[in-house]
């Protein structure tokens, strides 16, 4: 029997959102935590840990390193409140540019060497040092413009392409399952009929439910009359729909405007801009996934 009040990992890391592996970096490379072994073997944490490990996390969205996070934390400095993430303000600090560097090599190479597993730790990796925001914007986006444009020159296999999507894919929606459950605005999240590429906007989801979003992710291929009918029977305010070329948004102009009617639109994507936006009467989330959630976090709070 378990003694009172500790915690496995798996329950740890579901009741912070951090991965399992992420706590077990935080353990060996700064002693944030300090498990104890039950009767029976097993590794327990403590209310304490937890509260540590939320506390790192809140001064990794104000900005500070993981290791400039974990001192602070050893050292009784106060966390700020709870508030959306300011990381994605910031590039990398001194202590951990190096690390986010060579860690993206290795998932480059990795995912281009076919090697799953070594991928999986690798974005276990980036996620011990640096926020999602800051992996997000310095990692895996300038991965997925490289993919691109190594596919366009016949550089990158089917099978990298297809593995990468896999990885990426999964590890985004494993990280919006286990979320922490969220009170404040809500969206839907959808790209239109025929839009297949959708890991943009799983980060763009992931981004917003860190700010403590509600999202419903339905994801490619969508409908646009579905996604109406979602969001009137949801009572969602805000749908986002995006869109990688200008065709898949002019194809449905006019399902766009209907919707852009009844509800709060935003459309972005490479595939949107300006004058489109505003001929159907919606508004444009400019940028990365992660500028576009810190955009659509404002328009949430006016």
């Amino acid at each position: 029997m378990e003694p009172q009040g500790k915690l496995r990992i798996g329950e740890l890391s579901r009741r912070t959102g951090a991965s399992p592996s992420v706590l077990r970096a935080w353990e060996k490379r700064y002693g944030l935590i300090t498990p104890v072994r039950s009767g029976g073997g097993l590794r327990l944490f403590s209310g304490e840990d937890e509260a540590r490990i939320l506390s790192m996390q809140r001064h990794m969205e104000a900005g500070l390193s993981a290791a400039e996070a974990a001192r602070a934390v050893i050292g009784g400095v106060p966390a700020p409140a709870a508030s959306p993430p300011a990381a994605e303000l910031r590039t990398a600090q001194a202590d951990d540019t190096s690390e986010l560097a060579e860690a993206a090599a290795e998932l480059r190479a990795a995912l281009r060497a076919l090697e799953p597993d070594a991928a999986q730790r690798t974005i276990d990796r980036l996620l011990a040092v640096a926020t999602f925001e800051v992996v997000a914007r310095e990692v895996l986006m300038p991965y997925l413009a490289e993919l691109g444009s190594r596919w366009r020159e016949g550089d990158a296999s089917i099978a990298e392409e297809h593995l990468a999507t896999h990885v990426l894919r999964g590890r985004l929606l494993g990280m919006l399952s286990s979320g922490p459950p969220a009170a404040g605005p809500g969206a839907i999240l959808a790209s239109p009929p025929e839009e297949l590429h959708d890991i943009a906007l799983l980060i763009l989801a992931v981004a917003l439910q860190r700010r403590g979003w509600r999202i419903v992710l339905l994801g490619s291929d969508s409908p646009i009359d579905t996604v109406r009918e979602a969001a009137a029977r949801l009572d969602l305010d805000y749908v986002v729909i995006a869109a990688t070329t200008p065709e898949r948004l002019t194809a449905v102009r006019g399902e766009l405007a209907d919707l852009a009617a009844d509800r709060r639109l935003m459309l972005a994507g490479p595939g949107a801009d300006e004058q489109f936006a505003a001929s159907v009467g919606a508004e444009l989330l400019l940028g990365d996934p992660i500028s576009a959630a810190r955009q659509l976090g404002q328009a949430g709070r006016s």
